[in-house]
């Protein structure tokens, strides 16, 4: 295990958000269970509380408590297209945090293909928030310099690593009806 993957784990579990390389850009996350965290991510990010967060898992039990439950072909539908860069709206449970499903009924989750996200999940034991990693209405964060240039003190830890080769963001669909929506 290596020392970064320590770090950012520590980083997590003591409530700080972290920035870490994602599929196809820079993320910021933090524990979700962890209002204080949530809202500092939200602060940081300027962005609005009642649109939600997106959780990252390595795997789809670490997504389950924040879900309710959906037929089995929606869940098929989902499970076929992770890992990898897709982030689907399921209906949320109701023991999902408010901060993380905003105001709506839904919660965005994604199963990473990328193995350093993988690997923070798995040593997190447990899905995180995954946001793009720079302010709301700016543009995109592409490099540990970048971030760090732009963030500096604010974040708890940058975990190294490369970007997964994609150029945008995971595509959001609608498990309902299967509409993309990004």
């Amino acid at each position: 295990m290596s020392i970064a993957l320590l770090r950012a784990t520590a980083a997590l579990r003591a409530g700080e958000v972290i920035a870490y390389p994602t599929e196809g850009v820079w993320g910021l996350g933090c524990d979700p269970q962890n209002a204080d965290a949530a809202a500092q991510l939200l602060w940081m990010k300027r962005r609005s509380p009642a649109k939600g967060l997106i959780l990252i898992a390595a795997d789809f039990s670490q997504l389950a408590p924040y879900l309710a439950a959906v037929p089995e072909d929606q869940l098929e539908l989902a499970q076929s297209t992770w890992p990898g860069p897709v982030t689907w709206l399921f209906p949320v449970s109701a023991d999902c945090p408010r901060w993380v499903s905003g105001e709506h009924a839904t919660v965005a989750v994604r199963v990473s293909a990328h193995p350093g996200v993988a690997a923070l999940c798995r040593h997190f034991d447990g899905a995180l928030v995954s946001t793009s990693a720079n302010r709301s209405g700016h543009p995109t964060l592409r490099s540990a310099l970048q971030i760090r240039r732009h963030w500096g003190a604010e974040l708890g830890y940058i975990y190294p690593g490369a970007l997964g080769g994609r150029d945008r963001p995971s595509q959001i669909r609608n498990l309902a009806d299967g509409r993309v929506l990004r």
